[in-house]
């Protein structure tokens, strides 16, 4: 089966802390984006200030799909909420071949 990616990076704001950031990812995660239909796993990867996300999806249609499932939610902004929004680069990209 074919899977899709998450592909994000970001910074954090400067007045979040990496345990703060862990946290309130942890909780949106475990309320929200576990529970998606097609999720497979959410990697955190970090270079000097800029994380990278790598959330991956059974299909295409399980990742668009999710985009908005956090929509409104408490758990949500409060994740958004630690993130240096106009540095924020994303994409949803279907595997093409694993070698």
């Amino acid at each position: 089966m074919a899977k899709t990616a998450w592909i994000f990076s970001y910074k954090l704001r400067k007045n979040v802390s990496e345990e703060q950031f862990i946290e309130q990812t942890q909780k949106l995660h475990d309320e929200v984006i576990s529970k998606a239909q097609g999720f497979i796993s959410w990697e955190h990867y970090l270079q000097g200030d800029i994380w990278t996300d790598f959330v991956l999806w059974e299909t295409e249609d399980d990742a668009h799909h999710a985009t908005t499932i956090g929509k409104g939610k408490e758990v949500t902004k409060n994740f958004y909420a630690c993130i240096q929004m106009n540095t924020c680069r994303a994409l949803i990209a279907p595997l093409v071949k694993r070698y």
